[in-house]
């Protein structure tokens, strides 16, 4: 991803020549990692252990009071909806190009800081959204709640909104002519916000919880944050992740939406490889758009969309290939395992985007310090106070790399096996998972080679 003043090699590191191991052997361990892992968990693991219906450990009652107290759920969303302002204002008043801070905010403070904190403390996006809170207050107005809507949701329409408006997203941080242009980025937004109002309008709240490619994408990966709101006490919990991971919503779209993620994340890598690039720069021409930019985009675009619609298909066929059970089950498999995709998709994230956080992330904020560009020093954050540590240090930030796509993968298959002896009948439980451990070895390979060889 390389936005107009955002531009680095790799997301801010060299290539694999900085592995402190040779890419083969990295290659090689994870899939090692990854199959005596299904090996240990087939055979010692006959019972399944994670719930999400399993209590946690509540906390003390005051954090679910302050959670839960209104003037803290207003003043969070309400200074959300006044930053958000105040990157409008740097976007239409601030400098042109790379000294905006609009690409900056735009992402990396949403698109990979809101997974940081979604893993963290929950779906947050469902508290800060600035849409959600316009609508809150023009809804306190109108006396108006999610059963005042026009119309009710449609509930075969799912978060297949969700996962349009994330093909949106990476579309145009992947594949369009100038991702890093003001006037890209505003256009996305503008459209962003009258599809989720006007929606919330007419279907009320619920419309937010559904498409908002924010909001889903958020709540998808909370699923790993360690606390959550308990479903007898009402109060805020510790919780294993593990326990808390199936409970994601198996609804129609929710696979859909994680292949973008994984796929787009995928793709990244791939577009940045030296012979795609070059294939693009040759053929370009011979597309028949308006001029060779657009041609590249359009191939971009099939690209893009490959990659999403190849790990959406090999999901929901290797879900699928599972014997014993019959065909009202095998429908529901995919759904009901789309919840171990969460911690590859979580992995792949830090794995891509970790140094682009930490150091762009400095970056953006000492540009949201002088948002209008005149030398203002808020906070007393200047330029100067930017540390590129992880870059600075490439081989221990290639080991964080790797550790994070493994441990991702490793996670997804406990996850994948637990479920599975939940699903299946006993004499299908193993082999009826072969086939999606050998599309999760698949994954394993292809993204370390594309992420670290690519």
């Amino acid at each position: 991803m390389t936005p107009t003043g955002l531009t680095f090699v790799a997301h801010g590191v060299g290539g694999s020549t900085d592995l402190p191991v040779p890419l083969s052997f990295a290659l090689i361990g994870a899939a090692w990692a990854l199959t005596a892992t299904f090996a240990i968990v087939a055979l010692a693991w006959k019972k399944p252990r994670f719930d999400p219906d399993m209590p946690g450990r509540d906390l003390p009652a005051w954090v679910s009071r302050a959670v839960d107290s209104p003037i803290t759920r207003w003043a969070a969303a309400l200074m959300a909806l006044v930053l958000a302002v105040w990157v409008a204002v740097a976007a239409v008043w601030g400098p042109p190009g790379s000294d905006n801070a609009l690409p900056g905010a735009f992402y990396v403070l949403l698109w990979v800081g809101l997974v940081a904190v979604s893993v963290v403390v929950g779906p947050v996006w469902r508290l800060l959204s600035p849409l959600r809170t316009v609508y809150r207050l023009a809804s306190l107005r109108r006396r108006e709640t999610t059963e005042g809507s026009v119309r009710p949701y449609p509930p075969k329409w799912g978060y297949w909104p969700a996962a349009v408006g994330l093909f949106a997203f990476v579309w145009l941080e992947l594949a369009s002519p100038d991702p890093g242009s003001l006037t890209a980025i505003k256009t996305w937004l503008v459209v962003y916000a009258v599809v989720m109002l006007a929606g919330a309008f007419v279907f009320g709240s619920r419309w937010f919880a559904r498409a908002d490619p924010f909001e889903v994408y958020g709540m998808a990966v909370s699923r790993l944050a360690p606390v959550r709101r308990s479903s007898q006490s009402g109060r805020v919990e510790f919780v294993n992740p593990l326990n808390h991971l199936p409970s994601l919503p198996v609804r129609p779209g929710m696979v859909a939406v994680l292949a973008v993620l994984l796929g787009s994340t995928a793709f990244d890598s791939f577009s940045a490889a030296p012979a795609f690039r070059n294939f693009v720069d040759r053929h370009a021409m011979s597309v028949p758009v308006v001029d060779e930019a657009w041609g590249a985009t359009l191939m971009r675009s099939a690209g893009l969309l490959l990659f999403a619609s190849v790990v959406g298909l090999t999901f929901w066929a290797a879900a699928r290939a599972t014997g014993g059970v019959d065909a009202e089950l095998r429908r529901e498999l995919p759904g009901r395992l789309a919840h171990s995709l969460i911690p590859i998709v979580v992995g792949y994230i830090f794995a891509h985007y970790l140094s682009y956080l930490v150091e762009r992330g400095q970056e953006t904020l000492v540009r949201l310090a002088d948002p209008l560009g005149r030398g203002w020093h808020l906070l007393g954050l200047d330029a100067g106070d930017v540390q590129y540590v992880l870059s600075q240090h490439p081989s221990v930030l290639w080991s964080i790399k790797v550790s994070c796509v493994v441990i991702g993968h490793i996670v997804a298959v406990i996850a994948a096996h637990d479920r599975a002896l939940h699903l299946l009948p006993r004499r299908h439980q193993i082999t009826g998972q072969l086939a999606m451990m050998l599309t999760m070895v698949g994954y394993t390979f292809a993204g370390l080679y594309l992420l670290f060889g690519g």
